[in-house]
């Protein structure tokens, strides 16, 4: 099997390994079912962390193709970051039973993503305008 899919497999398996643990010690121990929770949730995230590796590298090699705004990279990409966080975090609370938590999280990122998104958005509503009142004149 190839590298990604070998990997995502792996994954997959340890995920459904520590769920199954998680419903076993639920009856018994329920803390010890939320920690092996997180922590597969730990194990998942930094293995997918070293994913974004592959995502920026192939945002550069974009970058480097066209013209782009070294900024709206920038932005992109931490726009990226916020996802994953918001996404984790935001999983793990209500996991954890504490959905109200974990509906505050994704909020604010969304809300996040959208201020950091602003320059971008501005950018192209300029461009927009540009274009219309060339093509007006």
């Amino acid at each position: 099997m190839e590298g990604p899919i070998k990997g995502i497999i792996g994954i997959a398996a340890g995920g459904i390994i520590a769920v199954m643990l998680a419903v076993i010690f639920k009856k018994e121990r329920e803390v010890f079912s939320v920690y092996i929770n997180i922590m597969a949730c730990i194990v998942i995230l930094f293995w997918g962390l070293s994913k974004l590796e592959v995502i920026i590298d192939a945002i550069n090699k974009l970058q480097s193709h066209i013209q782009i705004n070294k900024s709206y990279v920038s932005i992109l990409i931490k726009i990226i970051g916020i996802t994953y966080v918001t996404e984790f975090s935001a999983s793990i609370c209500k996991d954890s039973g504490y959905h109200a938590i974990g509906e505050q999280i994704e909020l604010v990122g969304k809300l996040s993503i959208l201020a950091i998104g602003m320059p971008i958005m501005l950018a192209l509503l300029d461009t927009i305008l540009s274009f219309l009142t060339t093509n007006s004149g």
